[in-house]
């Protein structure tokens, strides 16, 4: 049997990909909230959207892993 390999850009779109994107965006996240936390005084406005995109990420990941999720038969 002969297997050829994938084209690179096979997967570029996967849900697998996007999430794994997403888990390494959430985490720079967080980081960056930590080290901005540790401003005297933070920038209340800068926390609040770097955790509202925190937040939407966290949504959107559950989406991705919830659209993977099989459904039951009947």
């Amino acid at each position: 049997m002969l297997f050829l390999p994938l084209p690179v850009d096979s997967n570029l779109h996967s849900p697998e990909r996007r999430l794994i994107e997403l888990r390494m965006e959430h985490a720079d996240l967080d980081a960056l909230i930590d080290r901005a936390a540790e401003q005297t005084p933070p920038d209340e406005l800068m926390m609040r959207r770097l955790k509202k995109r925190r937040l939407a990420l966290r949504d959107e990941m559950a989406r991705i892993e919830r659209d993977q999720i099989p459904d039951e038969p009947a």
